[in-house]
């Protein structure tokens, strides 16, 4: 597997990662396929899991997929300390909801919660999942810098933010991931420079969402420009628009979901497949939709 690399004084990582969330959330598998689904992703190669407290049913169920990822690192064959797990504090689930969370007091203690849930006494990389509106961005970072200097995570990593937020956050911890939606159908890390920033400063780009999500990756199989492309390298789609995503740029890090093996030891292909000039401008301006 190639790697990739994170910010200074981190280990590289997988250039594919592996995100759990669908393991866990409404549609999951059962614990025995998902775990499943887990090894057959180590085992092909992938070193940096993502997941979150809230990867869940709601409240009740917190840590859901915190404990699966957990149970199948323990179960695995292959080295445990080779692999990086990302989770991430700031949000809730009341009902099935996602709402913001971000306060100092509540991050403390959702961190407490994610080192029992992960069974380790030092978290790879806790992310701030969202800024919360009704807390102060720097509030919310310094809560992650104080649990890093508590030796309770390792690195401090960032979702769905900007540039500004990017920048804040640099100035209390330094800051080793940014996680940001992009696929093809969004494209704003690129827009708005926030994939620029992340390489101008050595930071690993997360990108979630890869495909797209379960409603619009089922558009991408029949897409008049990803079809042709994918048939001419014997791949399939997801795996070329995977390619795509690591085209462009070198810290970027595509950490697709999976709830079969298949699905999961697809993804894995895309770093083998490289995507010529003039495929990649095809896709570049492609027009994507949801609709089919």
């Amino acid at each position: 597997m190639q790697t990739r690399s994170l910010a200074a004084g981190a280990p590289p990582v997988s250039a594919i990662g592996f995100g759990a969330m669908p393991l866990s959330i409404q549609g999951r598998p059962d614990e025995a396929a998902g775990i499943r689904v887990l090894h057959a992703s180590l085992d092909a190669g992938v070193t940096l899991i993502d997941t979150a407290d809230v990867y869940c049913l709601d409240n009740s169920d917190t840590g859901h997929n915190e404990r699966l990822i957990a149970k199948a690192l323990t179960t695995w064959s292959g080295l445990r300390d080779a692999v990086l797990v990302a989770t991430k504090g700031g949000l809730t689930r009341p009902q099935g909801r996602w709402k913001s969370d971000a306060r100092p007091d509540r991050l403390k203690q959702a961190c407490e919660q994610s080192l029992k849930a992960l069974g380790v006494d030092c978290i790879d990389v806790y992310q701030l999942h969202a800024p919360d509106s009704q807390v102060p961005f720097v509030d919310s970072v310094g809560a992650l810098a104080d649990l890093q200097q508590q030796g309770k995570i390792r690195w401090v990593g960032l979702s769905n933010v900007s540039v500004n937020d990017i920048k804040k956050a640099e100035s209390i911890v330094p800051i080793v991931t940014v996680q940001n939606h992009f696929n093809p159908f969004r494209r704003e890390p690129i827009a708005d420079g926030v994939v620029d920033y992340c390489t101008q400063r050595r930071i690993g780009f997360l990108a979630y969402s890869p495909l797209g999500g379960s409603q619009l990756n089922r558009t991408l199989p029949d897409h008049p420009v990803l079809k042709p492309i994918a048939e001419r390298h014997g791949a399939s789609v997801h795996t070329v628009v995977l390619a795509w995503i690591l085209a462009q740029g070198a810290n970027i890090i595509p950490i697709p979901g999976a709830r079969t093996v298949a699905h999961a030891v697809d993804s894995v292909h895309a770093v083998e497949l490289s995507l010529a000039a003039d495929e990649l401008k095809a896709i570049d301006d492609a027009k994507f939709s949801s609709k089919r």
